[in-house]
């Protein structure tokens, strides 16, 4: 089944899902596949969590949509959660990761425009780093593909290279009003930041009254360990994105800063329409619920250890497996040919992977995933690379 009606904006395989149970998903011709792909870093409860269901159901028979103009109790939940949480004190809703680095955008240069002066308006990203598709989103992502069909993009954007402090700190001037990045680059290869890297950059933040805003829309949410990945590396910043997993397949995007930074928003400075609406802040509720009282986050921890059992038996196996890499269930491995090679055959076996960056394979399953599981995946990874090996 293909449907002609839609845009060709993905790569798609020829495959029509129909539904899924844990760690697998369904074809119509109910082919199982074993998902390390989880919905890209989204479906964090797998496809079969009763609470999540539950509480969408429950939500549904009560209000799917209610304005801003109003509070409604899944959103102020919700809110509090993120909140309580972490070392942030005010949160703002919206419907996907791009949104959510727009809002962050604004209120960094509304801070700066209201503290610091009207010219200081220049945000530092990274090369090789990916924040979304919105033209501002866009402008932050420091990788040309992306770009190059959609220039002229934002004014103002300067990129320095991850995990070199000394080229940032050339591009910070009095007119800087944020720093963005992502704590592990995703798209660029699953590339974590070194700690004193952070650090560094949290103080020059500090010195300069700039924003320091974290991309965590694929990384958060338990993704690394904790509820979120700066929490790995003891390094707050004062404004954080998320998105992906927030809802465990919800659409749903957030942004969340500290009161200094937060205050700077009044009444009509920004909004989304269906930002924080109730169907999705129940399924948010749910699964921060999940990742804080239940073991997830311990799974995470003893899964990602044997990921990388795994991985690495690959390496010592394969020459042309250059290196693992990663946190918790966001892991990468770098190879010497083409990644989409391996995706493709692996996806004909009933394994379902995705590439990050040029040269990357990678692994962002469900945080439910268990040995049992992965055990399948790796023996069909296995076996479609020693078909490789023998071409």
């Amino acid at each position: 089944m293909k449907n002609n009606c839609l845009m060709n904006t993905y790569s798609r395989f020829d495959v029509v899902f129909d539904h899924g149970e844990n760690c697998y998903l369904y074809d119509t011709n109910n082919k199982k596949y074993i998902d390390f792909v989880g919905g890209i870093a989204v479906n964090s409860l797998g496809y079969s969590s009763d609470k999540l269901k539950k509480a969408i159901a429950n939500q549904a028979d009560k209000m799917l949509h209610c304005s801003n103009l109003y509070y409604n109790e899944p959103q102020i939940e919700l809110a509090q959660k993120l909140c309580d949480n972490s070392c942030f004190d005010k949160a703002f809703f919206c419907n996907s990761g791009a949104e959510a680095n727009e809002a962050a955008l604004k209120l960094a240069k509304i801070y700066a425009k209201k503290n610091k002066s009207k010219d200081c308006f220049e945000i530092i990203a990274f090369k090789n780093s990916f924040h979304g598709r919105t033209t501002g989103a866009l402008s932050l992502t420091g990788q040309d593909k992306y770009q190059k069909n959609f220039t002229p993009l934002m004014d103002g954007v300067k990129f320095a290279t991850y995990n070199d402090i000394d080229s940032l700190k050339n591009l910070v001037s009095k007119n800087t009003c944020a720093i963005v990045l992502e704590p592990i680059q995703g798209e660029g290869g699953i590339i974590p930041a070194d700690i004193e890297f952070l650090k560094e950059v949290r103080n020059i933040c500090d010195k300069n009254d700039i924003a320091l805003i974290f991309d965590e829309v694929q990384c958060g949410i338990g993704r690394c360990g904790k509820l979120f990945t700066h929490q790995v590396y003891g390094v707050n910043p004062d404004i954080i994105v998320l998105a992906k997993a927030l809802a465990g397949g919800v659409p749903i995007g957030a942004m969340l800063a500290v009161e200094k930074f937060a205050l700077a928003f009044e009444p009509g400075d920004h909004a989304s329409t269906f930002g924080g609406n109730p169907l999705a802040c129940a399924a948010a509720n749910v699964v921060i619920d999940e990742i804080l009282n239940s073991d997830i986050l311990e799974n995470v921890k003893n899964m990602s250890a044997y990921f990388v059992e795994k991985m690495n038996a690959l390496k010592n196996k394969y020459n042309f497996i250059k290196d693992v890499r990663g946190l918790g269930l966001m892991l990468g491995m770098e190879v010497g040919i083409l990644p989409k090679d391996i995706v493709s055959l692996a996806y004909k076996e009933g394994l379902l992977l995705l590439s990050a960056g040029a040269n990357v394979v990678r692994f962002v399953p469900p945080l439910v995933i268990d040995k049992v599981t992965t055990d399948e995946g790796f023996k069909i990874l296995d076996k479609v690379l020693e078909n490789i090996k023998g071409e």
